[in-house]
């Protein structure tokens, strides 16, 4: 079920939670020996959450999130895991990023192994929401939390055809401004992450009806693969009337190293992106240059080169599903808004299908 759907029934007491939050453990027990998307499990902290979930609704209180079973990164801020847990979402445990040695945060890890990509088990889900993106593929839990400094919630969704948005810089009150990671949800539908959102900020308004959607397949620097060019092209074709656009921006590299270290950044990117989003209302681009990679690492190639100049400017950004790449690998379609927009990349997101399993490769997901 949706979270959607588990929260009306834990709500109008058709399902008690600490009976969804069993089943979603009984799941999680199938495949985690295989999948790794966990570097804790909380049972007894989950199932005492749960019954509290179901005391608060016997009282009368209607939660938004009801008995929803949801990961929680390893080094997720707490803000967002309260707000989350008071809304009645159960946090089954915590699950896993990138281990020592893993460069550029692109996969993750746990103590017995790397986590698995659930569309081919010899293939990186992405990271540093690896664990998270995981567990929503492979359907133990709905939802799951995210952090996002430099596309670790949107590769990881991309690379495991689900969902996974970045909040404006600042949007939750607990992250610096001028920080480059920003908070947000992994879903398996863009209707729960929306409900996710609302419990993070509040109202998020209404989305734009007829949006301006321009596409670049590189940004004018990145070397992207055809193949994911043309795949997230078709997608954004599908979804919108696109109108052509002259951006070329710098590498973000140098600047992503300067703020991360504190010091002054270049802002040409910023000023060229403003110039953009003065007659566009949504940007798209493939969400990486290249496929999921394997267990040894992603070697030269920077699969945040499409990601991290959103960190950087403040943008609100998503990845959505854009369809299947030869060997039956997810392929993401970013879509980036501007700052306070959320609204239209959950519409956006909204209008594409999920990934059915039905799939050119031949390695089954879980």
């Amino acid at each position: 079920m949706s979270a959607i759907d588990i929260a009306e029934q834990v709500n109008n007491t058709q399902a008690r939670a600490v009976d969804v939050v069993a089943e979603a453990l009984t799941r999680l027990d199938r495949v985690e020996p295989w999948l790794n998307a966990f570097d804790r499990v909380d049972r007894e902290g989950a199932l005492h959450i749960a019954r509290e979930v179901d005391r608060r609704v016997a009282n009368g209180e209607r939660l938004p999130l009801a008995g929803v079973p949801i990961g929680v990164k390893k080094g997720e801020r707490p803000l967002q895991r309260e707000r989350l847990v008071a809304a009645g979402c159960v946090p089954l445990g915590r699950t896993t990023v990138a281990g020592p040695g893993t460069p550029w945060q692109t996969w993750g890890r746990n103590d017995r192994g790397p986590t698995r990509n659930p569309w081919h088990p010899g293939r990186t889900p992405g990271g540093s929401s690896a664990g998270s993106a995981a567990a929503v593929a492979a359907g133990i839990v709905p939802l799951a939390t995210g952090v996002d400094g430099a596309g670790s919630v949107r590769i990881p969704a991309a690379w495991c055809g689900v969902v996974g948005l970045k909040v404006t810089a600042g949007a939750l009150p607990d992250r610096a401004q001028d920080d480059l990671a920003a908070v947000g949800p992994l879903a398996a539908d863009p209707e729960d992450a929306r409900r996710y959102l609302e419990v993070l900020l509040g109202d998020l308004g209404q989305p734009i009806e007829n949006p301006v959607a321009v596409w670049s397949a590189d940004l004018g620097f990145a070397d992207t693969d055809p193949e994911q060019a043309a795949i997230a092209y078709e997608r954004a074709r599908r979804l919108f009337d696109l109108h052509d656009v002259d951006l070329t921006l710098q590498d973000p590299a140098p600047d992503w190293f300067a703020a991360r270290q504190g010091r002054p950044v270049r802002g040409e990117n910023g000023r060229r992106l403003a110039e953009l989003f003065e007659c566009a209302d949504l940007l798209l681009t493939p969400t990486t240059p290249n496929p999921p990679h394997g267990h040894d690492g992603p070697g030269a190639r920077m699969s945040t080169n499409l990601t991290w100049a959103f960190n950087i400017s403040g943008h609100p950004a998503a990845s959505i599903p854009a369809g299947f790449d030869r060997d039956g690998l997810p392929v993401g379609l970013q879509v980036v808004a501007r700052h306070g927009r959320e609204i239209d990349l959950l519409a956006a997101a909204r209008r594409a299908p999920p990934l059915s399993d039905a799939r050119h490769g031949d390695h089954g997901r879980v």
